[in-house]
C-alpha cells in the first residue's frame, strides 16, 4: 500500500513538472508576475517591461558580474535586436538572417540551433534583424525575413509547423515578436517602404492555421476562416474612400511591423501602424486612416474597437507602431506611447480618448503641439515638404529641414514603466533631417517613397537620451545623454533599477528615482535590443544581446558617420551577482 502510494505521488510530481513545461495561457498572462521565466516580448503582455525582482538593487550591484556569453557565430553578424525568453530551463534567442538559438540558460551551452533558409531577393528596410519569438505550449514560434511564420519543437528544435505570412518578392517581410493571447498567435508585417497592405493576423499557435486577418489600411476587406480553412468577410476597415484619394489606398503602407500589446482587462490588442506609402504626402489628401496609428482590436472577433491617429497625413515617415504599454491610474486603464514624431501620448485604454499629448524630445518642427480637445496635431504647413509638381522643374519639391528625423524620436526600441516609480523609462534621440518629395509611381517590390532626405545632428553633446517621464505631467525627471544615438530598449525592476544598452557597447543601469548610473559593462559590440531578468533556484539573472546595426548605420546620414568606428557582433550575455 506504501508503495502504491510513492508511486502514486512520484507520478503525480512528474505529471506536474510535465505540465509546468508547458506554455499555458495562464502562464502568459501571468508573465509579468512571475519571475522564474520571461515568456513574452514586454516581460508580460501589457509590455512594461518591469520586473518586481529586487536581489540585483543599487546595494548590491556592485558585485554583478558576467556568468557566461554565447556567440552566435559565423559571418552572418549584424543588427541584433533581440529579447531573449527563458522558460524551463533554457533561454530562445533569434539572431539576424532569421535564426534562433536554444541555449542552457545556466550555462550558455548550445542545446540546438534553427536557421532558416532565406530566399535572395528579401527586402528588408532595416537590416537582417529579428526582435524575438513567442512561446506556446511545447512550441517556440518565430518570424522570418522572407516573411514567413516557423514554430518549432522547445526541447528538439525540430519545425512543427510552418506558414507564409506573404510574398516577399512583392515587399513584405517580418522582423517582429509574435504576441499570444487566449491560444492565438498574433502578428503583423513589414514592408511599408514598398507599398505594402498592412494588417494584423490571429492564427490558432499550435497549428498555424489562420483565424481572422484585420487590415490596417482603409478599404480593406477583413476576413474570419472557419475550422476547415474557409475565408469568410468580416467587414471593410474604416470607410472607403473617405480619408484616402483615388485608388492609392491599395498600396497604402501601414505596416505593423512592431508587433503589438495586449490587457485582458479590456480584451484588446494594440498594435501600431507605419507610414502610409508613398512617403510622398502631396499625392496623398486626406488623414489616410489607419496609418501612423494605435489600432485597439478584439481579440475574439478580429474588428477594431478604436483608432488613434498620432500623424495624420504623415509627410516626414513618422511611422506609430511603437508600443502601446498599459498602465493602471487610479482604477483607469491608460496606455501610454513615446512615437516617432516626439510626442509622447497617454490614452484610455478602453475608449482610446486622448488624455494626454506632450513632447519628450527637446526640438519638434513639424507641430507646434497636440491640441487635446480634437486629438489632432497644430501643424505647421510650411515644414512640410514641398510638392514636387509644384516646384520649376517638376522634379525635386522644396526641401525643409524637419526635426526629428524619419528615425524618430523614438523608434523601434521599447521604453519601460515602474509601477513603483509612476514612471516611464525612455530611450530617445536628438536628430533632425533635411527632407524633400519627388514624383513616383507603385511598382511591385520596387521602394516605394517619392521622397530624399538627409540625417542631421543637433548639437555636438549627444544624440541619445534616456529619460525619466512621468506620463501625468510630462516633465522629465531624469536623463542620462549618450553621444551616439540609443537603439535599444529598457528594462526596469523592483531593485530601483532601470537597464539599458549602448551603441558604444555598454549594457548599463542607473538609479530608477535619480538616473545616476551606478554600473556598467562592456558587451563588445553595440547594444540595440532590450534586456531582460528572471531567477533561478534564488538567483537573479539579467540577459541582454550585443551586436551593431540595425536601421542607423543604413540610413543615418551624418549620424552614421558619426558612428562608422562602432564594430558588428553578435552574442548574448547573461549576468548575476558574485558569491
Amino acid at each position: 500500500m506504501r508503495l502504491k502510494m510513492i508511486t502514486t505521488l512520484v507520478a503525480l510530481a512528474m505529471g506536474s513538472m510535465a505540465a509546468q513545461a508547458v506554455v499555458t495561457d495562464q502562464m502568459i498572462l501571468d508573465d509579468a508576475k512571475t519571475t522564474g521565466d520571461v515568456l513574452s516580448w514586454g516581460i508580460g503582455t501589457q509590455g512594461q517591461r518591469y520586473s518586481p525582482l529586487k536581489q540585483i538593487n543599487t546595494s548590491t550591484i556592485g558585485k554583478l558580474v558576467p556568468v557566461w556569453s554565447f556567440s552566435f557565430g559565423g559571418e552572418k553578424q549584424r543588427g541584433q535586436e533581440s529579447q531573449p525568453l527563458i522558460h524551463d530551463g533554457r533561454m530562445f534567442v533569434t539572431g539576424s538572417y532569421s535564426r534562433i538559438y536554444a541555449l542552457d540558460a545556466k550555462t550558455g551551452q548550445k542545446l540546438w540551433k534553427y536557421e532558416h533558409r532565406l530566399p535572395e531577393g528579401i527586402m528588408p528596410c532595416c537590416d537582417v534583424i529579428n526582435r524575438g519569438a513567442a512561446l506556446y505550449d511545447n512550441l517556440v514560434i518565430f518570424a522570418t525575413l522572407d516573411a514567413q511564420l516557423v514554430a518549432l519543437d522547445q526541447k528538439t528544435g525540430d519545425v512543427v509547423w510552418k506558414e507564409k505570412i506573404d510574398d516577399y518578392k512583392a515587399g513584405y517581410s517580418a522582423t517582429a515578436a509574435p504576441l499570444i493571447v487566449d491560444g492565438l498567435l498574433l502578428t503583423g508585417v513589414s514592408g511599408g517602404e514598398f507599398g505594402v497592405v498592412g494588417r494584423v493576423e490571429a492564427r490558432d499557435a499550435k497549428t498555424g492555421q489562420l483565424v481572422w486577418v484585420r487590415p490596417t489600411v482603409e478599404g480593406h476587406m477583413g476576413y474570419r476562416y472557419d475550422k476547415d480553412g474557409k475565408q469568410i468577410e468580416n467587414g471593410v476597415s474604416g470607410t472607403p474612400g473617405k480619408t484616402w484619394p483615388g485608388d492609392l489606398w491599395q498600396t497604402g503602407g501601414a505596416a505593423t511591423w512592431l508587433g503589438g500589446t495586449y490587457d485582458a482587462r479590456t480584451g484588446l490588442a494594440y498594435f501600431g501602424t507605419g507610414n502610409p506609402a508613398p512617403w510622398n504626402s502631396n499625392l496623398r489628401k486626406g488623414d489616410n486612416l489607419f496609418s501612423c496609428s494605435t489600432v485597439a482590436i478584439d481579440v475574439k472577433t478580429g474588428q477594431i474597437k478604436w483608432h488613434y491617429q498620432n500623424t495624420p497625413n504623415d509627410g516626414w515617415d513618422f511611422d506609430g507602431v511603437n508600443e502601446f504599454v498599459t498602465f493602471d491610474d487610479g482604477g483607469r486603464i491608460l496606455g501610454g506611447k513615446a512615437d516617432r514624431n516626439g510626442f509622447f501620448y497617454v490614452n484610455d485604454a478602453k475608449t482610446g480618448q486622448l488624455v494626454n499629448a506632450f513632447p519628450f524630445v527637446k526640438k519638434i518642427t513639424w507641430a507646434t503641439g497636440i491640441d487635446l480637445k480634437t486629438g489632432r496635431p497644430n501643424y505647421v504647413p510650411e515644414n512640410r515638404p514641398g510638392d514636387p509638381i509644384a516646384s520649376p522643374d517638376g522634379k525635386k519639391g522644396q526641401t525643409v529641414f524637419a526635426a526629428p528625423g524619419f528615425l524618430g524620436g523614438k523608434n523601434q526600441m521599447p521604453m519601460a514603466y515602474s509601477p513603483d516609480t509612476k514612471l516611464f523609462y525612455v530611450p530617445a534621440n536628438e536628430w533632425g533631417m533635411d527632407i524633400w518629395n519627388e514624383p513616383i509611381t507603385y511598382k511591385k517590390g520596387a521602394a516605394y517613397l517619392g521622397a530624399g532626405f538627409t540625417i542631421k545632428t543637433l548639437n555636438e553633446e549627444y544624440i541619445g537620451a534616456l529619460r525619466a517621464i512621468d506620463p501625468k505631467t510630462g516633465k522629465i525627471a531624469w536623463e542620462v545623454k549618450n553621444n551616439a544615438p540609443l537603439w535599444g530598449g529598457v528594462l526596469t525592476t523592483g531593485g530601483n533599477l532601470v537597464w539599458w544598452g549602448t551603441p558604444e557597447g555598454f549594457l548599463q543601469a542607473a538609479d530608477a528615482k535619480t538616473g545616476k548610473v551606478v554600473w556598467k559593462f562592456q558587451t563588445g559590440s553595440g547594444v540595440v535590443a532590450p534586456p531582460v531578468t528572471w531567477e533561478d533556484k534564488g538567483e537573479q539573472y539579467v540577459a541582454v544581446v550585443s551586436g551593431w546595426g540595425g536601421a542607423v548605420p543604413l540610413w543615418g546620414g551624418d549620424v552614421a558617420k558619426r558612428v562608422n568606428y562602432l564594430e558588428q557582433g553578435g552574442s548574448v550575455w547573461v549576468f548575476k551577482l558574485m558569491k
